[in-house]
């Protein structure tokens, strides 16, 4: 069989979206093999590209195929490619060019990174439809050179909810992209009415952000209802949801949504913005959808879902249907591996 050389940077076990995907892949396929990367990347120095170099030349065996994660695929040089001797395959989240936040020169120069080495992959597997249309927009890939692997789910019992007031959840790594400024920003109108909220998510990814958001909760006198949890494991992420009501997204951009996916499959009304791939993954009728970056209509949507137990309730039974519909990370390892049957 085959062997897939699945080329991951940094640390495997960080807890969030790109990282659970990749641990999910790896663990669902029989014939792969994990290499490990610096974990430097989007933002390497010289000596990291020298390490990748010499990481996949070391490992790479006659008959592999090469996958790469694109934290690392859109930011490295396509020479290191050069020497490869093998079929490549990139896994793009997203394009790296797209987060929030990046200098526009580091902007700049991700965007020409990845428009050479996504020209360089021989195919190209992303996370959602949105990001292959992206993909096709901005880089000009050839829509018959993407697949799409829709990430998995597991199977979850429904949520039970609070059983008082209102449990706001939001998941994911406190980086700008995610919004959470915006989130505090929309509550803090909405003190007169009885909420509580758990964010859900690393702070190691941008510590300023993690102490900006920290700051900006206690200048709202918040910190007695918004609580930064951290990073959490698989059944302390499980046991969130399950004593949820509502599911809130602010993300400026998702290139999916796995934290949304969850969220439907424990029965969650979802409040969700609609950068990027979002306003797919979550089917109108589960979601209250809202512009991303605005404070004033993510205020609104929140103040519905807290007042109106009824709409509560709907978003509820729209989202548990739409949940058991979802694939299975299973599903996602078959995609991946019909790609590199391609080239066999």
């Amino acid at each position: 069989m085959t062997r897939i050389l699945f080329a991951i940077p940094g640390d495997i076990e960080s807890r969030t979206g790109g990282y659970e995907y990749s641990r999910r892949v790896l663990a669902a396929l029989e014939n792969a093999s994990h290499l490990p990367l610096p974990g430097a990347f989007p933002h390497p120095a010289e000596a990291d590209v020298v390490a990748v170099r010499e990481a996949i030349s070391h490992a790479l065996r006659p008959g592999d195929i090469l996958l790469i994660d694109g934290l690392a695929y859109g930011a490295l040089p396509v020479s290191t490619f050069d020497a490869v001797a093998a079929p490549i395959v990139a896994l793009c989240h997203h394009p790296l060019c797209l987060e929030t936040g990046l200098p526009p020169e580091r902007g700049g120069a991700l965007r020409e990174s990845e428009a050479a080495a996504l020209r360089r992959a021989d195919r190209i597997i992303v996370t959602s439809a949105h990001t292959g249309e992206t993909l096709t927009e901005i880089f000009g890939v050839a829509p018959e050179k993407i697949a799409i692997a829709l990430p998995g789910v597991d199977p979850t019992p429904r949520a039970l909810g609070s059983g008082g007031a209102p449990a706001l959840l939001a998941v994911g790594s406190l980086i700008p992209r995610k919004g959470f400024d915006i989130l505090i920003d929309a509550l803090s109108a909405l003190t007169h009415l009885d909420w509580r909220l758990d964010i859900v998510g690393s702070p190691r990814h941008a510590p300023e952000t993690a102490a900006a958001l920290r700051a900006r909760i206690d200048a709202n006198a918040m910190s007695n209802r918004i609580f930064l949890r951290g990073e959490a494991t698989d059944n302390e992420r499980a046991a969130h949801y399950a004593r949820g009501d509502v599911f809130v997204s602010s993300s400026h951009y998702e290139g999916y949504g796995m934290a949304l996916a969850e969220a439907l499959a424990a029965g969650l009304a979802i409040v969700t913005t609609t950068g990027g791939a979002a306003a797919q993954t979550a089917p109108d009728g589960c979601a209250l959808k809202i512009p991303p970056g605005d404070i004033a209509a993510l205020r609104v949507a929140l103040s519905r879902v807290l007042t109106e137990p009824d709409l509560r309730s709907d978003l509820s039974d729209a989202a548990w249907r739409a949940g058991q519909c979802l694939p299975r990370w299973a599903d996602t390892a078959r995609i991946i591996l019909s790609v590199a049957e391609t080239f066999t």
